[in-house]
This record gives C-alpha cells, sequence and structure tokens, in this order.
C-alpha cells in the first residue's frame, strides 16, 4: 500500500528518476483530442500547443518550448515577464494548469501510443 502522508507523497516526487517524472509531466487534453484518441491526458513534449486555464496569463495559447523535468514544469515561447534590468525571462508553469490542444506530429511513435488501447 501507498502512503497517504504528504511529507512521503512530496519525498517520492522529489527523488522520481527521469522515466517516472516523464508520467508527472503529463496534462489533460482537449475535448476534441479527448474524443480522437479516448484518451483523457497524454505527456507535455516540446512543440505540443497547449492553453494555459489557471493563473495571470489565464486564456493564453502558446507552443512548449520547454519542458524541465528537474523541476517538473514547462514554458511556452510566447509567454514571459520582463526583469527590473529589462531582459525577459520564461515563466515556468505546472503541466496540471495547462491543456493540450494541439499534439506536435513529429514523432510517429508518440501518436501509435496515444492511438493504443
Amino acid at each position: 500500500m501507498r502512503s497517504r502522508k504528504p511529507r512521503k507523497q512530496r519525498k517520492r516526487q522529489a527523488r522520481a528518476p527521469l522515466h517516472r517524472r516523464h508520467k508527472m509531466i503529463s496534462a489533460n487534453l482537449s475535448k476534441e483530442l479527448r474524443s480522437r484518441f479516448k484518451k483523457r491526458s497524454a505527456p507535455v513534449r516540446k512543440g505540443d500547443t497547449v492553453k494555459v486555464l489557471r493563473g495571470s496569463h489565464k486564456r493564453k495559447i502558446g507552443k512548449v518550448d520547454e519542458v524541465i523535468l528537474k523541476d517538473l514544469t514547462i514554458t511556452l515561447e510566447n509567454l514571459g515577464r520582463k526583469k527590473v534590468d529589462g531582459t525577459q525571462v520564461k515563466i515556468p508553469l505546472k503541466p496540471s494548469n495547462v491543456q493540450i490542444v494541439e499534439l506536435s506530429a513529429a514523432d510517429g511513435r508518440r501518436r501509435r501510443a496515444l492511438e493504443r488501447k
């Protein structure tokens, strides 16, 4: 039986190996993709188009620029903010706060994995 204690859950997430972190970086699919692939969620990848569902950037749509497995966050191409010195920085987002609107079609292996079942 797995522990339900928050401390142990945080520890498990922080010490997870990369193959488990890849699953942790999943986001839910839009209604069209959900009906097409008969799946509710999929791991986010670079090149996917996502819609922000939570936070001050709600309803913004952008392409995934980077997936950071170390922090379990993603960054979008057109989403950033200015620092005091004027430089532009990317805003890290949790994948649970975004929805995949369009999948990157670069990888046929991923498409087969989504169509499988």
